[in-house]
């Protein structure tokens, strides 16, 4: 039994949901989102609160059940407070920098790289050693700045690379001599 999933997804003053089948928008003070649902899964909007339900409880059932309702709950807080991540660059001549809503990035490499926020993203660049990336959509605001961490992933000798804030690299000890 899904616990996630019989749970009530609450809406806030100020939030505006449809449900017209399998799909749904979301309208809050930072901004519309609408995401197409499994075509099983039970959406039902009463009251002040969006119930999912599922259809029998085989296995896909039961593991669409949770997730349909976590989306959606992503989506409420999204367009209500928003998503944001933060990363650090750790590295001697490591920095980032943005140019109009472009983020470039000299991480060490041959050439620098660039990064284009897609629509409803924002990149903000506070220091020259750290990132953040802004957003309503929970999976477009962690994605990128996954893409931004692959660029130089933290290594484990010296610590080097781009990290997400607070994130801890294990280290490894160096070769030792004879």
């Amino acid at each position: 039994m899904s616990r996630i999933g019989l749970k009530p997804v609450e809406i806030p003053s100020g939030v505006d949901v449809k449900v017209e089948g399998n799909q749904i928008t979301v309208k809050g003070p930072k901004g519309e989102l609408t995401r197409t649902l499994h075509e099983d899964m039970i959406v039902k909007h009463e009251d002040n609160q969006v119930v999912v339900e599922r259809p029998t409880d085989n296995k896909e059932h039961r593991s669409l059940h949770g997730t349909t309702r976590s989306v959606i709950n992503n989506m409420v807080e999204g367009v209500t407070k928003g998503y944001e991540k933060s990363l650090e660059l750790v590295g001697v001549g490591y920095r980032a920098t943005k140019t109009g809503n472009k983020l470039v990035l000299s991480v060490g490499l041959s050439h620098q790289v660039e990064f284009t926020p897609e629509d409803g993203i924002e990149i903000d660049v506070p220091a020259n050693t750290k990132i953040t990336v802004k957003g309503i959509d929970k999976e477009k605001v962690g994605a990128l700045a996954s893409n931004i961490r692959a660029v130089r992933k933290p290594e484990p000798y010296k610590g080097k690379g781009i990290r997400y804030e607070g994130e801890r690299v294990r280290r490894k000890e160096g070769k030792t001599g004879k």
